[in-house]
């Protein structure tokens, strides 16, 4: 979720290659391939173990208990993939960082994560009545306790970095890097612009929305894990381009995977209808596809840029797979 300035004076409009289909198989050639011994869901689900602890311990009930609850509820929701904080962690693995070095960014980017969401959900957003599988904050809470949850999650976010990142494993200006990063995604140029947009709506505004709302989200957690690894300003830039592909990629294909559902089903999301968010309604099936192969190309040529740290790059390279696969099951959302 941050990046070098960008000007908006238009949405960026991805340009389609070419996608496969239902089982999301895309084929891309020219690709290094690594080990074939790399269990991702392994991997995953041991970093959500990991993080679920040290979120539960970074968000204590103390007074006021309401707002700490309505907290804990979105944060700690049953489910979560943790898809942010994964990637932050795997990203600062490839350059060989160590855990206990991501750790506090990682779940600080699942709680600017959930107060996003929380916020999104909101009647005078996008008027959401469930999330993660369960009902939204405002729905248990109140809109103004979900209001207040969310607006002490982003900055309890950035003081968890500040507060429990070991100083002798990152040093002072790797963590302002940090923090400026995530402040950037989340603004007015970030994930805000793209709510902004989601709401408007107008011509073309799904691809805006898209970068936005969700490649920012990637684009961050990748470009946090590799500062706090000392990652240089090219592997950076890498990163950011990686991370804005899968984030933007796992949407396209949510898209897809739901309008199968609703074809199916014979039940029909009329706010995306109305609004137009979904890549789909947009530009139909077709062209989704095609969108979502040239983002899974774009994410895996940006990682061949990091061939000289081997097999430390193949969990990397395995999320974008999984984003447009979905070979197995973790959690309920992201």
């Amino acid at each position: 979720m941050a990046f070098a300035t960008i000007t908006w004076s238009q949405p960026h409009l991805y340009r389609p290659m070419r996608l496969a289909n239902p089982k999301l198989t895309v084929q891309c050639s020219s690709l290094r391939t690594y080990s074939t011994k790399f269990d991702l869901r392994t991997y995953w689900t041991t970093l959500i173990a990991e993080i679920n602890q040290k979120l539960d311990e970074a968000i204590t009930v103390q007074y006021p208990e309401k707002i700490y609850e309505a907290m804990r509820y979105s944060v700690l929701a049953q489910g979560a993939k943790r898809a942010p904080p994964v990637m932050c962690v795997a990203a600062c693995e490839l350059f060989g960082g160590s855990r206990l070095a991501a750790f506090p960014t990682a779940c600080a980017l699942e709680m600017v994560h959930a107060a996003s969401l929380i916020h999104d959900d909101l009647p005078c957003m996008d008027d959401d009545p469930s999330r993660r599988g369960q009902p939204s904050n405002h729905t248990i809470y109140g809109v103004d306790m979900a209001i207040l949850a969310g607006d002490a999650l982003f900055p309890l976010g950035f003081r968890h970095i500040v507060s429990h990142t070991p100083s002798d494993l990152v040093p002072g200006p790797r963590l302002l890097g940090v923090i400026a990063e995530i402040a950037r995604a989340v603004g007015s140029t970030g994930m805000a612009a793209g709510q902004f947009l989601d709401l408007k709506g107008g011509p073309n505004s799904v691809d805006f929305i898209q970068e936005k709302k969700f490649g920012e989200m990637g684009e961050c957690s990748a470009v946090c894990g590799g500062l706090l690894a000392g990652a240089q300003d090219e592997e950076i830039q890498r990163l950011r381009r990686y991370g804005r592909a899968v984030g933007v990629l796992y949407q396209v294909v949510d898209d897809i995977l739901e309008e199968q559902r609703t074809t199916k089903e014979g039940y029909q999301d009329e706010k995306n209808i109305k609004k137009g968010k979904s890549y789909v309604k947009a530009y139909g099936v077709e062209s989704a596809l095609k969108v979502a192969e040239e983002l899974r190309a774009e994410a895996k040529r940006e990682l061949n840029g990091f061939e000289k740290y081997g097999e430390n790059v193949v969990p990397l390279y395995s999320f974008v797979d999984y984003a447009a696969d979905r070979g197995f099951a973790i959690g309920e959302q992201v």
